[in-house]
């Protein structure tokens, strides 16, 4: 049996202006903390032996994530296509805000948004326009019917709102 895995398709390039300010500024604020881990990384090298220095190891673990993500964002923002236009209204595309009524008769209301704007943070309703979800609700307009296969479960929405702001 082979470890062979395919690469993972790229993500879409589509972000929101809110979005692409905020990958902005955290590019500016990483560039900042990583001279602050710098200046500690130098300090704790000059207590001497690094093999047994904690601190040393720490900052340098640290300071290869700060890098690793500072390469994505150079990489990443470039490639990314700010959308602020949108075409019909009355229809679920791009930056949508999309209010759900489950089967069970439940609301639920989501965000369609770039991958890049995917926080761990689930609370402000945002999914990514890659998701099965958002894939399912584009074109899609208010009193449709949307059914969904989640985990062999198949679930049916109801659209009751479309907004964008």
């Amino acid at each position: 049996m082979s470890r062979y895995r395919p690469p993972q398709p790229k993500p879409t390039p589509y972000i929101t202006l809110e979005g692409f300010e905020k990958l902005k500024q955290e590019e500016l604020d990483i560039w900042k903390h990583r001279a602050e881990v710098t200046r500690a990384l130098s300090a704790a090298a000059a207590e001497g032996d690094r093999s047994e220095n904690a601190e040393y190891i720490y900052r340098k673990k640290q300071l290869a994530e700060i890098d690793r993500r500072i390469r994505y964002l150079q990489k990443r923002l470039p490639d990314l296509t700010v959308v602020s236009e949108i075409g019909n209204k009355h229809q679920v595309f791009f930056s949508a805000w999309v209010t759900l009524e489950k089967s069970d008769g439940s609301a639920v209301e989501y965000r369609i948004v770039g991958p890049d704007e995917i926080e761990s943070d689930s609370s402000k309703g945002y999914i990514s326009v890659d998701s099965p979800m958002a894939r399912a609700l584009l074109k899609k307009e208010v009193d449709d019917e949307v059914s969904l296969t989640l985990g062999g479960v198949k679930q049916y929405y109801n659209i009751n709102g479309i907004r964008y702001e």
